[in-house]
């Protein structure tokens, strides 16, 4: 089992020195990977349901600080070596996919090619309005997003022309050390599942008892074998309120008999002074049991 952290650069852990240290206590305790979140937006007072929490708000409400995700990675990375550094998600119908492409094509070759793209089609749709992106076409936008930034990266010189985006033999350099980047497709919706099956080299579900993750990774599953795919070969990101609680192997096993391969857990710390101590200590309870 692989093990990661999220919501990393969200509240006061934006701040640069915490970001540090909360990365090199991860690093050290023998976590695989950060991840980050974004909204470019918050219109106050947005009436959008949030899917995550019961109370259909994000945590720490609309004044909550939340770096741009790519260039806090790319901080982070100059203080790091083995870590990877992933989005969690990217809100990629909201972007311009060449200028994303490049940009996470540079992240990717200054970090080593420790960049995971975790991508997502957004839920806020008063910050998808105030963008001028259009809402309901999201989800047809973000495959097309993704195909166009996969021929950036793997071609040497690219093509596009879709409903999105139309451009011919264009060159994007640098190109990702694998001439790609993984694709890690969030949310918790049975599309997002078949989109992960169709197109992803992960799936993240976003939230879920075991059950409703189970049946999520069947949706996924079904979807890869129908678009010729090996679903075997999708990697598995979940997390577990169990990963807290008295019997976090027992959480473990429950999560690995669903093909689950990385365990996601919140961040446990909100200083610099602890911060160390604190990833070490739940490694050692976790990670090395």
């Amino acid at each position: 089992m692989k093990y990661g952290i999220a919501f990393v650069n969200a509240g006061p852990l934006s701040h640069p020195t915490l970001a540090v240290a909360t990365a090199r206590a991860a690093e050290a305790a023998g976590f695989e990977s950060l991840w980050t979140v974004e909204h470019v937006l918050v219109p106050a007072g947005y009436e959008s349901e949030y899917p995550y929490d019961p109370s259909g708000k994000m945590p720490g409400g609309e004044t909550a600080a939340m770096p741009d995700p790519l260039i806090w990675m790319a901080y982070v990375a100059a203080a790091t070596s083995t870590i990877n550094l992933a989005t969690g998600i990217l809100i990629v119908p909201q972007r311009n996919p060449a200028v994303l492409a490049k940009e996470v094509a540079t992240l990717d070759v200054l970090s080593g090619g420790r960049v995971m793209l975790g991508v997502g089609a957004g839920w806020l749709e008063e910050e998808f309005d105030a963008l001028g992106v259009p809402f309901k076409d999201r989800g047809r936008r973000l495959d097309s997003h993704i195909a166009t930034m996969r021929a950036l990266w793997s071609d040497d010189k690219a093509s596009v022309d879709d409903e999105f985006t139309s451009f011919t033999n264009c060159v994007s350099l640098p190109k990702p050390t694998r001439r790609t980047v993984p694709i890690v497709i969030g949310g918790h919706s049975e599309p997002a599942a078949r989109r992960a099956g169709r197109l992803g080299d992960g799936f993240f579900p976003g939230k879920g008892s075991h059950d409703e993750i189970a049946h999520l990774l069947d949706v996924m599953r079904a979807a890869a074998e129908k678009a010729g795919r090996d679903p075997d070969a999708i990697e598995i990101t979940a997390s577990g309120a169990g990963l807290f609680g008295p019997d976090p192997q027992g959480e473990l096993e429950k999560l690995a008999a669903l093909g689950v391969q990385r365990a996601i857990i919140a961040p446990l710390a909100y200083d610099v002074a602890s911060a160390e101590d604190v990833y070490a200590a739940w490694a050692d309870r976790v990670i090395r049991a």
